[in-house]
């Protein structure tokens, strides 16, 4: 709580700034790089940008935004931040900041559907709803368990002008309001039920509109927060009852909500929705292989170290390409090899399933060609692709690769080179089937030595050879 009201004070300024309220929001998106993406995200996006327009600057974001709707994004991601780093004593605090985020996150979802241009003023309103059980979990967990206590969780609000003098809605209203937030967003923390079905349909104000957005938002993340089928149940109440209100039908809410369930899900930490258990398995388990991984590619090494004055060129390529598959659990691993002769580099070695009937055709010219296999191989350095599906990259990969390799995810390119002169490289990739891949320092230290003994072996080659010759 304190990091957010600190937080907004400077996005708070720039939007009431008044003859350079523009260049005061500009430097304060400037001043974050995640916001900055952010904000020309949103300039670019349909609702936004005129057909061919493409804005490449935050000040002609600014103009093209308005400073209150930057300030409405600035001031949702900044919460978000605060919401998600701050650890409170109370274990129920945690929780309810987590709810806010996820509320947050469901208004997103919900806002895009409707193609709203008050989406981020709904998103922050979402998140700020619950403000008031935040601050009494975060400051004062005693009355917290004396309101459950009174009512049951989760009808800590029947009880609360009892107890506490006054409701937990304008309690969070009052945080508000101390920290100076825009009166706009005061009114859209407020709860808002949607008219009975037998009602005629009158036009909300954008106002109402999303003070709808954000009760049907946060009553949906305490729904969403077990990912039990009674909360599935609930939901799906929630739609039918907002969907007319929102202006967004039934399905489409529900289309929404699910895809704020995905997003949910690698966001928060410690909601059952989010499955943190079995996260945490899982990354011990990627952390125990990684580490076995290393150790693999170390007793190559080894290998390789005590097979240096013995083995061929051709050998200790064999036994490099064996300890990179093994060791960083490729998909498939490859030995390309430079014939000066025919001028062009072949695939001499593969490991893994369904490379080698493409053996054949894994070749190309070793004439420069702008593409990441010749980068790599003038570069001399191990090169790491994380996202080869990126259609950014696409122009980067060679009509070979795209013929035979194109459903890795990610791959790296281990050059090998002496003199200065390219003789080949080893390849390996990873397929769909593993989660996302980060090399560390570590892995890449180690397999800098696994090429540096495959060319230590071909020069010692290439120096015995030259003496035989001249014998």
């Amino acid at each position: 709580m304190p990091g957010f009201a600190k937080a907004i004070t400077s996005i708070l300024g720039a939007m009431r700034g008044e003859d350079e309220k523009e260049f005061d929001m500009a430097r304060t998106v400037l001043s974050d790089p995640v916001l900055t993406q952010k904000v020309l995200r949103l300039a670019n996006s349909g609702m936004y940008s005129a057909f061919g327009q493409h804005i490449n600057t935050v000040s002609k974001a600014v103009l093209v935004l308005g400073t209150e709707a930057i300030g409405h994004l600035a001031l949702g991601l900044k919460l978000i931040e605060e919401l998600s780093v701050v650890s409170p004593d109370s274990g129920l605090a945690h929780i309810e900041m987590e709810k806010a985020v996820l509320a947050g996150i469901v208004a997103r979802e919900v806002s895009a559907t409707a193609e709203s241009r008050h989406g981020e003023e709904a998103v922050v309103c979402s998140m700020l709803h619950t403000m008031g059980r935040m601050m009494v979990t975060f400051y004062m967990p005693e009355r917290w368990t004396a309101l459950q206590q009174a009512t049951g969780v989760g009808k800590e609000d029947a009880a609360a002008i009892e107890i506490l003098g006054l409701s937990l809605q304008d309690i969070g209203r009052a945080a508000a309001q101390h920290w100076g937030l825009p009166a706009n967003l005061i009114q859209g923390m407020r709860t808002l039920e949607p008219p009975a079905e037998d009602a005629p349909p009158e036009p909300l104000s954008h106002e109402d509109w999303v003070a709808g957005v954000s009760t049907m938002s946060s009553i949906c993340a305490g729904a969403l927060w077990h990912d039990s089928e009674e909360g599935a149940d609930e939901v799906r109440r929630i739609t039918a009852r907002y969907s007319r209100m929102i202006g967004v039908s039934a399905d489409k809410l529900a289309q929404a909500i699910e895809q704020a369930k995905v997003v949910a899900a690698s966001d928060l930490s410690i909601a059952p929705l989010s499955k943190p258990a079995e996260r945490r398995a899982k990354a011990l388990a990627q952390t125990r292989q990684r580490a076995a991984g290393n150790n693999i590619l170390l007793s190559g090494l080894s290998d390789m170290r005590d097979s240096l004055d013995t083995a061929s060129a051709g050998q200790m390529v064999s036994i490099a390409l064996e300890t990179v598959f093994k060791g960083l659990q490729f998909s498939r691993s490859v030995a390309f090899v430079r014939n000066r002769r025919d001028g062009k580099y072949v695939a001499r070695m593969c490991l893994g399933d369904g490379v080698r009937e493409h053996l054949p055709v894994m070749q190309f010219p070793d004439a420069y060609e702008p593409n990441v296999f010749h980068a790599a191989l003038n570069s001399d350095r191990v090169i790491f692709i994380e996202n080869a599906a990126d259609p950014k990259f696409a122009a980067k990969l060679p009509a070979w690769w795209r013929d035979t390799l194109s459903d890795a995810r990610s791959f790296v390119i281990l050059p090998l080179c002496s003199n200065g002169q390219p003789t080949g490289f080893m390849y390996g990739d990873w397929d769909d089937s593993f989660p996302a891949i980060h090399l560390s320092p570590t892995e890449f230290s180690l397999l800098n030595d696994i090429r540096s003994l495959v060319m230590k072996a071909a020069e010692r080659r290439l120096q015995i050879d030259t003496v035989n010759r001249a014998a």
